[in-house]
């Protein structure tokens, strides 16, 4: 079965969090991953680095590392120097997975997030610009064994890259073998006329995959059709990690990115939800290999 994980956001209102702690509740809880901030791995120094990657191992959980770049970073920029910033801070990124054994970047790794087209921009020439610097970014991804996964997020958040094809359309244009599309059940249920349709497109270029309710409750609280993308992920053969997405606090600059305004059921014993979570991902991948 494929590994089941959780992003750190679930228990804070702030990004920049020392990872460290989350270790111990994802161990708790029973997740095989625990999807850390890049941005955060890459400011650490190598000794701090060495310690979470120990830490990790001695929880025996393997780490991805989500990314959503801010707006001095922006591939989309007119501004090359920004352009550049970003290839930049990206390299960087890579340097420091790769002293951690990482290889999955996955997110918003073309572009600010979350962004909204500004007055007379293109969307043509904006994707060509980060078509162009993913391209370039990604020769150090290559040197260093990571991989970026392109998320394809929902129309509120981002305009670049709504739907599974789009997504494929633009890593074709990247045309590396570490350029990969990563896809998120949250804003698939928002933009595809047909979430399993969506994953199959996907089919092998589908390099990671997140998992999340319609009302940002763990995966088992909402409406998803789980049985739809269980069976569609197994049609894939997907053999990534399955990283659940919930948050359920608002405030700070989580509740604020992510646009929870309200407490949502089960805020006041996260641990217990991720917990229970983790059993109905690993019950529902059963229930669709038996299938």
């Amino acid at each position: 079965m494929n590994p089941v994980g959780i992003h750190f956001g679930y228990w804070t209102q702030y990004w920049e969090v020392e990872p460290l702690p989350f270790v111990e509740k994802a161990q708790k809880c029973g997740f095989d991953i625990l999807e850390v901030r890049a941005q955060k791995i890459a400011r650490m120094s190598a000794a701090e680095r060495d310690t979470l990657k120990g830490a990790a191992a001695d929880a025996g959980l393997g780490l991805t590392y989500s990314i959503g770049m801010t707006a001095d970073m922006d591939m989309l920029s007119e501004d090359a120097a920004v352009r550049k910033n970003a290839i930049d801070f990206l390299r960087q990124v890579c340097m420091a997975m790769k002293q951690m054994g990482g290889t999955i970047m996955a997110g918003i790794n073309y572009s600010s997030w979350p962004r909204r087209p500004l007055p007379g921009e293109d969307k043509q020439v904006l994707t060509d610009r980060a078509v162009e610097g993913v391209r370039e970014a990604i020769k150090a991804a290559e040197d260093c064994g990571v991989f970026f996964c392109i998320e394809v997020v929902n129309r509120f958040e981002h305009f670049l890259m709504n739907t599974a094809a789009e997504g494929i359309a633009f890593v074709e244009r990247v045309g590396s073998p570490n350029c990969k599309v990563h896809l998120d059940t949250f804003h698939l249920n928002i933009e595809e006329d047909s979430i399993g349709g969506a994953i199959r497109e996907a089919g092998s270029w589908l390099g990671h995959f997140h998992l999340g309710e319609p009302n940002r409750r763990p995966p088992g609280r909402g409406r998803m059709p789980w049985a739809e993308i269980f069976d569609a992920l197994r049609d894939i053969n997907y053999q990534g990690a399955l990283v659940m997405e919930p948050f359920l606090v608002p405030g700070g600059e989580v509740g604020r990115d992510i646009a929870v305004y309200r407490y949502l059921p089960g805020h006041d014993k996260l641990d217990e939800e991720a917990a229970r979570s983790v059993e109905f991902v690993r019950a529902e991948q059963k229930k669709a290999q038996a299938r």
